[in-house]
C-alpha cells in the first residue's frame, strides 16, 4: 500500500490516466514493451481499463471508453472523471496522457481544500467496480475522488486525490513483475508556456514546495518527482512522459530491438516515444 502524508508533507502518486481508443491495441502495445498488463476492467460509468501494477504500488491506467451510453449519462450526471476524459479526448484525440493522481486519506478534505483554492474541478466522486487478479481471484475496489484543474483549463490536464476506500483482497505479485525490470515511476515530465504558475498550482494540490530554476519546475512528491519544462504553446500543464526505473537498460534495449520497438538511448535514458496504446513517451533509466 502507498504511504499517503496528507497534513504534513507531500502527497504520494498513485496512479497516471493514459487514454487510448482501445484496450486490445494497448495491451499489445504494452506487452510488446515488457510490461504485465492486468486483466480489464470495467468502470460503473462507461469507461474501460486494463493497468499496469509497480511492486511500490503505483499503476498505469489505461483508459478506453467501453459503453458510450453509459458514459454520455455519467457526463450528463455531472461525474468529472468521464466528462474530463471526453473533453481531452475531444481536444487531443483518443491517445494522450490525460491525467496525475496523487494518493490520499481524505477525499472529502481534499475537495474542500480544491474548493478553497479555486483549482476544484467538480464535485467529488463515489464509486465501486469489481476487481480480478492474475489467478482468477475476485473482490470488489471501491475509491472516493477529488478532482483540481488550472483554473479555464477545460479539456487539458487534470489531477485528483483518490482515496482507496476498500482495497481489493487479492494478490497483484504476478502482475508487479515485467519483463523489462520496471519498479516503480522516478517521475512525470510535463511542460507549459508557464512553468512558474505551472509549479505554484502542482505545489498546492501537492502540498509540495516547488523547485524552480533554469526554466524548468521540480515538485518533489513522496514517491516521485513531478517535473515541468518551460516550452512554447499553452500556459496550461501538457503531460508529456513517465520515468521508470529498470534493473538493467541494456537487456530492455536487447528486449526491445527483437520486438521491433522504436527507442533511443539519450545518455543513461532509454526513450520510448508514444505509439497508439501508449499515450506518453516513456522514459527508462537504470536505478537501484
Amino acid at each position: 500500500m502507498i504511504e499517503t502524508i496528507q497534513k504534513n508533507g507531500p502527497r504520494a502518486l498513485d496512479h497516471v490516466v493514459l487514454p487510448t481508443a482501445s484496450l486490445a491495441v494497448a495491451r499489445e502495445r504494452l506487452s510488446a514493451l515488457g510490461f504485465t498488463v492486468s486483466p480489464d476492467g470495467v468502470h460503473p460509468f462507461g469507461t474501460v481499463n486494463c493497468c499496469i501494477y509497480l511492486a511500490d504500488g503505483t499503476f498505469l491506467e489505461p483508459l478506453a471508453v467501453g459503453d458510450p451510453a453509459t458514459a454520455d449519462d455519467a457526463v450528463a450526471g455531472r461525474n468529472v472523471f468521464v466528462a474530463r476524459d471526453r473533453a481531452f479526448r475531444s481536444t487531443h484525440g483518443d491517445e494522450g496522457f490525460s491525467a496525475v493522481v496523487f494518493a490520499s486519506d481524505d477525499a472529502d478534505a481534499d475537495h474542500r481544500c480544491y474548493v478553497e483554492v479555486n483549482v476544484s474541478a467538480g464535485p467529488r466522486l463515489d464509486f465501486s467496480r469489481p476487481f480480478v487478479d492474475g489467478s482468477g481471484r475476485a473482490d470488489v475496489a471501491s475509491f472516493r475522488l477529488a478532482f483540481a484543474a488550472e483554473p479555464a483549463n477545460a479539456d487539458e490536464a487534470f489531477f485528483f486525490a483518490c482515496e482507496r476506500a476498500n482495497a481489493p483482497k487479492v494478490d497483484r505479485g504476478a502482475l508487479q513483475v515485467h519483463a523489462n525490470g520496471a519498479r516503480r515511476v522516478v517521475a512525470i515530465e510535463a511542460r507549459s508556456g508557464n512553468a512558474g504558475a505551472a509549479a505554484t498550482f502542482l505545489s498546492t494540490i501537492a502540498h509540495s514546495s516547488a523547485e524552480v530554476a533554469a526554466g524548468t519546475a521540480k515538485v518533489p512528491l513522496v514517491n516521485a518527482d513531478l517535473v515541468v519544462h518551460a516550452a512554447p504553446g499553452s500556459d496550461n500543464i501538457q503531460l508529456d512522459a513517465i520515468v521508470f526505473a529498470v534493473d538493467d537498460v541494456d537487456s530492455l534495449r536487447t528486449l526491445l530491438a527483437e520486438r521491433g520497438v522504436e527507442h533511443d538511448l539519450s545518455g543513461q535514458r532509454l526513450v520510448v516515444p508514444p505509439a497508439p496504446g501508449q499515450g506518453a513517451t516513456f522514459i527508462f533509466e537504470e536505478l537501484k
